[in-house]
């Protein structure tokens, strides 16, 4: 098992969390990945889910596009194989996916943003099991971002407010076996939208990251590390002192004959949150590359365009 980040234990920030905030820091400054481990992800069921989603993912094409409504953008429930497509690439990724986002009272003002998800009649379990996983994610989400204030030297809880009830979203993704004759990657060089991203069962073989020397390095770790990186959002907020890093998911000749599966949850704000650069973040040497700000909302429809899922 190997990568060029640290795998931080969450014990350490129980202990030190200002030392285990500039170590965060450290390794997002460097590599905009850094590994976690000892949290309260269950292992277990994480695996239920990928077995739910695998289950799911075998069905025909007819019952799967049954949960498709290429109207939400992906937003919830499936999107096909070969939709999305990396920002200014031209070949879509090899793999289909389903997202799950949080669950909302029928009078909550950020319906109009925010669908219902999906239930998959077909396979048991399935939205106790997908919500479950959910609520665990969120809640290690927020503990990362607060964290992360930290080592930005603001209040601990400065993330709290804005992703109370962010449009975060879980998403399971299927790629599967490659045909020889497929042109593109399961998933080319991009950056996340989000604040940041925490994945799991993504520790086959094949996710890299683009180093600061123009290198692409290989992740391999033990199934029971999150890996998180820095999105795109949390780049803006912080006038690109912390950037997100390119990454990609490649099959070498014989990895490409077998599926593989993985769930990332992107922890996104409230919709309405209003991105605006931090002052503490805009220097004589780094002024502020963004002078206007934007809500959540309006930037994440931004990007869906651009890759190609709205």
């Amino acid at each position: 098992m190997s990568s060029p980040f640290s795998v931080l234990s969450l014990k350490n920030r129980n202990q030190d969390p200002l030392r285990f905030s500039n170590e965060l820091g450290s390794n997002f400054m460097e590599w905009g990945f850094c590994g976690i481990k000892d949290h309260k992800i269950n292992k277990l069921l994480v695996k239920e889910v990928i077995s739910i989603f695998s289950s799911f993912f075998s069905l025909s094409d007819e019952i799967k596009n049954q949960y498709h409504n290429p109207l939400l953008g992906g937003a919830r429930g499936y999107t096909p194989y070969k939709i999305e497509t990396p920002k200014g690439g031209t070949n879509p990724d090899m793999k289909e996916f389903w997202h799950t986002g949080r669950e909302l009272n029928l009078n909550h003002p950020y319906r109009q943003w925010m669908p219902d998800n999906y239930v998959i009649k077909e396979v048991p379990d399935f939205q106790t099991k997908t919500q479950e996983l959910y609520t665990q994610f969120d809640e290690l989400g927020k503990t990362i971002l607060n964290s992360i204030a930290v080592y930005l030297d603001l209040d601990e809880s400065y993330f709290d407010l804005a992703v109370v009830e962010g449009n975060s979203i879980m998403r399971p993704i299927h790629y599967p076996p490659i045909l020889s004759t497929e042109q593109g990657e399961r998933a080319g060089a991009h950056e996340d939208i989000n604040l940041i991203t925490l994945l799991i069962g993504g520790h086959q073989s094949g996710l890299e990251l683009l180093s600061k020397d123009g290198l692409w390095k290989k992740i391999n770790l033990d199934d029971d590390v999150i890996i998180c990186n820095i999105g795109d959002m949390l780049q803006r907020l912080t006038n690109n002192y912390l950037k997100s890093t390119t990454h990609r998911v490649t099959a070498l000749p014989e990895e490409s004959m077998t599926s593989r599966y993985s769930i990332p949850f992107f922890v996104h704000p409230n919709p309405d949150w209003y991105i605006e650069t931090l002052e503490s973040c805009c220097t004589e040497d780094n002024p502020n590359n963004y002078k206007e700000g934007i809500l959540a909302e309006d930037y994440l429809r931004e990007r869906l365009q651009e890759i190609k899922l709205i």
